[in-house]
């Protein structure tokens, strides 16, 4: 591996640790990486694979976090993690086939749909009301898991939002529809990973240390979560979300 120097070094441990403090509370951390690794001069290709590796780094440790915190519905979590993963795998080769750009309009209105939703339902995911799956709610999750899954390795911007939106349909609070939402962004980013590593489009030099720094910010992002309750994750899927969508549209309109 080439040596970086101190400056780049310290850059991508700063953008990691802040990235990873917003992404393990509501995902989104890759409109901080991705930039960030464009701005260090390397190559388009590599640069979703290094940001897989990172991120895969940073979705572990928030789900081990949450966990061992006791917000994870365990069997749910492990009910839908292949299927997630299965689904990435997918979309990672077939995003290497055909191009991804098509995605992009649709992708706004569904995240604005994902926020307006959530801000008029005041009280939405501030208590937990999940009671356990319907056959009607078990089918819209499975189908769920794998299509997100298939979408984060397609395409991936809002894998988060989609994920979180989807537990708390089904009633679990924000953080607890956080916490489980990582198992299935980790299964998706491990099967990108996987795909972008056999594709040898993943740079260990700036992927390693970035993502090191991800695992402090997962471990202060998630306890800070745990601590705070709804009334901060809330507000911060919401910004996100908001954020994410202001970025799709520019994206749009350069393009």
């Amino acid at each position: 591996m080439e040596m970086l120097s101190w400056e780049m070094l310290l850059f991508l441990i700063v953008v990691g640790f802040l990235a990873a403090f917003v992404d393990s509370v509501v995902g989104g951390g890759g409109l901080i990486t991705v930039p960030a690794l464009l701005f260090t001069g390397l190559p388009p290709a590599l640069v979703l694979g290094t940001n897989k590796l990172s991120g895969t780094m940073c979705s572990l440790t928030s789900t081990a976090s949450f966990m061992l915190s006791g917000k994870i519905n365990f069997k749910l979590a492990a009910g839908l993690f292949p299927l997630s993963l299965i689904g990435s795998i997918l979309g990672a080769l077939l995003v290497h086939q055909i191009p991804s750009e098509f995605l992009k309009p649709l992708v706004v209105l569904l995240l604005v749909a994902v926020t307006a939703y959530t801000l008029l339902k005041k009280n939405w995911g501030a208590a937990s009301t999940y009671k356990g799956l319907t056959a009607r709610s078990k089918g819209w999750l499975i189908a769920g898991a794998f299509v997100i899954g298939f979408y984060d390795g397609f395409f991936g911007p809002g894998t988060g939002s989609f994920l979180i939106f989807l537990f708390l349909l089904l009633g679990f609070d924000f953080v607890g529809a956080s916490a489980n939402s990582k198992v299935l962004n980790l299964a998706s980013n491990l099967g990108a990973l996987a795909t972008f590593f056999v594709l040898d489009s993943v740079s260990l030099t700036y992927g390693l240390p970035m993502g090191i720094a991800m695992i402090g910010g997962a471990l202060v992002g998630t306890r800070f979560a745990i601590r705070k309750g709804a009334s901060f994750v809330k507000p911060l899927f919401v910004a996100m979300t908001i954020i994410l969508i202001g970025k799709q549209i520019w994206n749009l309109w350069v393009s």
